[in-house]
């Protein structure tokens, strides 16, 4: 499976290449009216796709935070069970020790 992934990224990778080295060409963005930057076209794809990107990565963090949260009360909270429950069986396993005798 390694091997398929690492042929994958190299095929994306050449065309990616490919399609950079093809579209070298200066284009013209305009911003606003009266904001004009030049530019070559694959750099303007990187940079807005990089930006996209973080802009997703930020859009998912409060949700992934939350996750976390919430797996690490329920983990805290499966971890005291589990203690509760051992402390039964030991308390269940152990002969009642019988009122009427005093520690000397």
């Amino acid at each position: 499976m390694k091997i398929i992934s690492r042929l994958l990224s190299i095929l994306l990778f050449v065309v990616f290449f490919g399609f950079a080295l093809q579209n070298k060409g200066s284009v013209d963005l305009q911003f606003f009216p009266g904001t004009t930057m030049q530019g070559p076209l694959v750099l303007f794809l990187l940079g807005f796709f990089v930006f996209g990107a973080i802009l997703g990565v930020l859009a998912m963090a409060p949700s992934v935070f939350r996750h976390r949260r919430n797996a690490a009360k329920t983990k805290k909270a499966l971890t005291s069970m589990q203690k509760e429950q051992e402390a039964q069986r030991l308390a269940e396993s152990q002969a009642p020790q019988p009122d009427s005798i005093k520690n000397i």
